[in-house]
């Protein structure tokens, strides 16, 4: 039987880590070599970008990649997990004004400095800080730099909001949700979550557990996206068949063996063989001078 490979957007349920949809995938598609691009924590749904195959490769790319989420948060409280699925640890008042909040979003947008949660997979001196928080445990974690591309605010009338959130990778938009009640005077826990985008993916594309299951039931292929579809955002070359042979030998491929000028020296492009997506490559010089494509990972 042929190995799947490809990508599968799904729509995660409530209730379900993203651990949980791997691994229920791996019974329904029959194969073990399955990942997913980016953690969604059991509470949030939407967007999972879930690699099967040798697509699994991508998965570094895939977590990589901008994400949007619709978040609600309600403020007068704080809990240990920083939504309302946690322990109340704290209380205050439960209105904010237009003006501190309006401050506050601004304050958290572009580039800032995050605390992780405790109640995260973040490692650190290998054990998972969930797995220390559960015990009653506290580390001391540093704060680490994310990008809040944009807040929108969709919902406020003073007591709850609701938010478009446009982020980098590694952002907990919990923590973000917990800031934003302390910028504002008081405390704030997010109350839903929701991933409308990963990178290129958005809700439109992605297909239910069930719907996916039912399919498999039936007989039919999984309904799987190429993996270039990653990589969408970056230049593109057709390599003939003497570049191809080289690139399968380790060696640098000439500008002239591609169908498009190189990229800047650093840079990546998707490279195709017979109109089949087969590796990145990236832009980099010659010890004797001049540039050439690197092959950087095969697909």
């Amino acid at each position: 039987m042929e190995t799947p490979n490809g990508l599968l957007i799904v729509d995660k349920p409530a209730g379900f880590t993203s651990h949980d949809v791997v691994a229920k995938l791996r019974g329904v598609l029959g194969t073990r070599r399955i990942g997913h691009g980016g953690t969604l924590d059991p509470m949030a749904t939407g967007v999972l970008v879930v690699l099967v195959g040798p697509a699994t490769r991508a998965a570094e790319y895939a977590a990589a990649q901008r994400k949007e989420y619709i978040a609600a948060l309600r403020f007068g409280q704080e809990s240990d997990t920083q939504d309302s699925t946690g322990r109340v640890l704290s209380t205050g008042p439960d209105t904010v004004t237009r003006a501190d909040y309006d401050r506050s979003v601004t304050a958290l947008t572009g580039e800032i400095l995050q605390l992780p949660p405790m109640y995260s997979a973040l490692k650190v001196g290998g054990k998972k800080l969930v797995d220390l928080a559960r015990r009653g445990q506290q580390v001391e974690r540093q704060p680490r730099p994310v990008t809040i591309h944009e807040i929108e605010t969709l919902f406020f009338d003073g007591h709850e909001a609701r938010l478009r959130i446009v982020c980098s990778k590694g952002t907990y938009v919990r923590t973000l949700c917990h800031d934003l009640g302390h910028l504002a005077g008081t405390c704030a826990v997010m109350t839903a979550l929701r991933r409308t985008r990963s990178g290129a993916f958005t809700l439109q594309q992605a297909q239910t557990l069930d719907a996916i299951e039912t399919r498999a039931a039936r007989g039919d292929k999984p309904d799987l996206l190429p993996v270039d579809g990653l990589f969408a955002h970056l230049p593109a070359a057709e390599v003939d068949e003497d570049g191809w042979r080289r690139a399968q030998n380790g060696a640098f491929i000439a500008p002239a063996h591609l169908s498009a000028p190189l990229p800047p020296e650093g840079e990546l492009m998707r490279v195709y063989h017979q109109g089949q997506f087969r590796f990145l490559g990236r832009s980099g010089r010659l010890d004797k001078g001049g540039r050439a494509l690197f092959v950087h990972k095969n697909f």
